[in-house]
């Protein structure tokens, strides 16, 4: 099958993630991705392949061992091989595995909140260093202009967005910094679902969405 996926995670987020520096809510984003992308999967493991590589290089001497390391390992090998676990069966659902498991259910586990013109978040719990919401976006509805005070990461899980430069389709990420100023729109085909991940507070042009915006967290 022919992956679909244009708009992929930045390497600068990929190697943080393998570096397991990110934030809570970002690295949800990286793992839900990454199991729906086999190109940014395949371009982390090969980060993940480095860290261990520069990992042994900087070991300086050998770790002691304890002194009953031989007997544990040999009782481990007489046990036999671990038995591992079967892979979940395939799923309709439209949300990730990583990100089904971490709000412990599927759509129908989501407490969304409406937030003005049809348009519903709900705010998932994770660290304070940024904030994961769902956002739900009736098809052809427009967001508020806005730009950003940080770096917003959005993925679609439902439906798709375009805004002033690209069009974004299921799996696709959209990566928004401090240069980015844009009105995303629903197609007008679906309604569009998706996670998104900020490290820190929107910059709204219009005065309403400015008003509102401490009440909606966003």
């Amino acid at each position: 099958m022919v992956e679909k996926i244009k708009h992929h995670l930045t390497p600068e987020i990929l190697m943080a993630y393998a570096a397991g520096t990110l934030p809570e809510a970002f690295n949800l984003m990286v793992a839900s991705h990454l199991s729906l992308c086999d190109t940014c999967r395949a371009e982390a493991a090969s980060y993940d392949a480095l860290g261990g590589a520069v990992l042994e290089d900087t070991i300086a001497a050998p770790m002691d061992m304890a002194s009953d390391s031989l007997e544990a390992t040999m009782a481990r090998i007489a046990a036999g091989p671990v038995q591992e676990r079967a892979a979940p069966g395939p799923s309709d659902s439209i949300l990730p595995a990583p990100l089904r498991d971490y709000i412990g259910g599927d759509l129908d586990q989501i407490r969304w909140r409406p937030v003005g013109m049809g348009v519903k978040q709900a705010i998932l719990t994770t660290s304070r260093s940024a904030t994961a919401r769902m956002l739900y976006i009736p098809a052809g509805t427009a967001m508020p202009d806005h730009g950003h005070k940080g770096t917003e990461l959005t993925m679609v899980l439902q439906g798709a967005f375009a805004d002033e430069d690209e069009y974004f389709g299921r799996g696709d990420v959209e990566t928004a910094d401090t240069d980015t100023q844009h009105t995303p729109v629903a197609d007008i085909h679906e309604d569009c679902i998706c996670l998104a991940v900020t490290d820190a507070p929107l910059r709204f042009t219009g005065i309403i969405p400015r008003l509102i915006q401490p009440l909606l967290r966003i």
